[in-house]
């Protein structure tokens, strides 16, 4: 796999990842959340948080992977993380729009 497919298969996996506590109401896509569920508004705010965290981490380790399977992996400081982690969050806005600005009609 080279640098190019790598890079784009990250960026898709997180924005497919980012997305996917605000686009359904299962834990993680696939575990019931019943007892996690508001009957207003589905999942809790602080589930979906949590989730994204997670998804999060599992992305980087994703990409850490097909770095070092490609060459070398380079040491990261936590800037690196800070930025990635806002960029997470920007690439989950779509969602979140979708799931809490939205006006419902109906």
């Amino acid at each position: 796999m080279d640098v190019s497919l790598a890079s784009w298969l990250v960026i898709a996996v997180a924005l497919a990842f980012a997305n996917l506590p605000f686009l359904n109401e299962s834990v993680f896509g696939f575990i019931s959340a019943k007892p996690l569920l508001n009957r207003k508004h589905g999942k809790y705010f602080v589930v979906r948080l949590f989730e994204l965290a997670v998804l999060y981490c599992i992305v980087g380790a994703l990409a850490h992977a097909l770095e070092s399977r490609i060459g070398t992996a380079f040491p990261q400081t936590w800037e690196f993380y800070a930025i990635t982690a806002c960029m997470f969050v920007v690439l989950a806005f779509p969602g979140f729009v979708l799931r809490y600005l939205r006006k419902r009609r109906g």
